[in-house]
């Protein structure tokens, strides 16, 4: 235990004596999560908290385009902007200066009300509902309405927007058929004949805490995923200083000493898992005070303190395996730092930091699975997100651990292989 301590007491020193290194630890992770979930909050804020404005051209000016127009605008997810023409909208949608563009066909309106007239007179006279006359049927082309989206827009983005207009105009066709159907049925324009309000609705079910539901936000989402990243940053600096020490004969003198490699790493893990939890209790403290302070939401941990420690511990215990791992094999800082950086960005890709998992090809959802941060970041989300129990993490914090003592075995059989006579 000595022996233990006294290798824990100097990688305190030396941690200690390098003042820039501690202020990139803690300093650079504060400000890659606020940089992050400043960008990313748009993203989870509700459709009445942002507006896209959107150019309209109205070559209608019936009753669907002043439909289409209300219903655009009491989305409250667009800022409707009218202009009077066409090619003045799509030059200024394509040089980016607006997401996109609507251009409402001339006639719309007049022209949808004698085709559905038409096709609606044909049925009943086909019923034998009115006496049937030879009419010859009008030749009514079909209406076009043209969208124009910025070059850079978003694929999702246009798939979400066609979608909407697509359902708002099929609403207003489908209404149109049953008010001419009413008038021709019925002599009384008060009397309801057709209901046209939705049958099939759908409903959100949230999970709950209580009677209160579970809304996820940006902040919930961003502030485990991005402490992830940053504790398993911890092992660059960590790797590093291995490689250092190797460099400047301290193992050499160590091995002159009684103390075996396993306390060497003991106390490098003990001080490396400090500074992770430390790192974490920044964030969180960024979370709950400083968030709100510039109008992002409040990180709500209450009764989950216990088990974000947790999962924060066996997180970081993982990294610092990777880690020790990583400073065992390397022979240079130059092998070290560049491969640990690297290797810290591809675990994130794939562990699911970056992009959801569940919208990553087959293959890659696959390897996900062995991706230690991936296992860290579900324990996150199991308490943030789902409001899980302990049972309910301990398989990815069992998965954590045993990363980290094979990680450790792998680099205490390394160095003695290597250090063998």
């Amino acid at each position: 235990m000595h022996k233990l301590w006294a290798s824990t007491y100097k990688e305190f020193l030396l941690l200690t004596r390098d003042i820039g290194g501690i202020a990139i630890l803690f300093i650079m992770p504060l400000v890659l999560i606020i940089t992050i979930t400043l960008i990313q909050d748009s993203t989870f804020k509700t459709v009445s908290d942002v507006k896209i404005p959107i150019l309209l051209v109205n070559n209608d000016n019936g009753s669907v385009s002043e439909t289409i127009k209300n219903g655009l605008s009491e989305s409250n997810a667009f800022e409707v902007i009218l202009k009077s023409n066409e090619n003045e909208a799509k030059e200024l949608v394509f040089s980016g200066k607006y997401q996109m563009a609507i251009i409402i066909p001339k006639d719309l309106s007049s022209d949808l009300d004698k085709k559905v007239n038409q096709n609606v007179d044909g049925i009943i006279s086909k019923f034998g509902l009115e006496e049937e006359t030879e009419i010859e049927p009008l030749e009514i082309p079909n209406k076009e309405v043209k969208l124009y989206f910025d070059p850079a827009t978003q694929v999702s983005f246009k798939s979400s927007v066609k979608n909407g207009i697509d359902k708002m105009i099929s609403k207003i066709e489908t209404q149109t058929i049953y008010k001419a159907f009413q008038e021709q049925i019925s002599d009384d324009p008060s009397e309801v004949i057709f209901e046209t309000d939705n049958f099939i609705t759908f409903t959100e079910i949230l999970p709950q805490d209580g009677d209160k539901d579970i809304i996820p936000n940006s902040v919930q989402h961003n502030v485990p995923a991005w402490t992830l990243f940053a504790i398993f940053f911890i092992i660059v600096p960590l790797s590093i200083n291995i490689v250092k020490e190797k460099s400047q004969g301290t193992f050499v003198r160590l091995r002159t000493n009684p103390v075996s490699y396993a306390t060497v790493l003991g106390g490098k893990t003990i001080v490396y898992l400090i500074v992770c939890l430390i790192q974490f209790v920044l964030m969180l403290l960024v979370g709950i005070y400083l968030f709100p302070a510039i109008g992002l939401p409040t990180l709500d941990i209450s009764g989950r303190l216990p088990l974000l420690f947790i999962v924060a511990t066996f997180a970081g215990l993982a990294a610092i395996g990777l880690g020790l791992l990583l400073g065992t094999i390397a022979k240079t800082q130059e092998q070290s730092a560049p491969f640990g950086a690297t290797f810290v960005v591809i675990l994130a890709a794939i562990g699911g930091v970056w992009v959801p998992v569940f919208i990553m090809p087959k293959f890659m959802q696959i390897l996900s699975n062995i991706s230690p941060m991936n296992w860290g970041l579900n324990a996150f989300y199991d308490v943030f997100l789902r409001n899980g129990s302990l049972l309910d993490i301990l398989p990815e914090l069992l998965l954590l651990l045993a990363f980290f003592l094979v990680t450790i075995l792998i680099a205490i059989a390394y160095n003695e292989k290597k250090n063998a006579v």
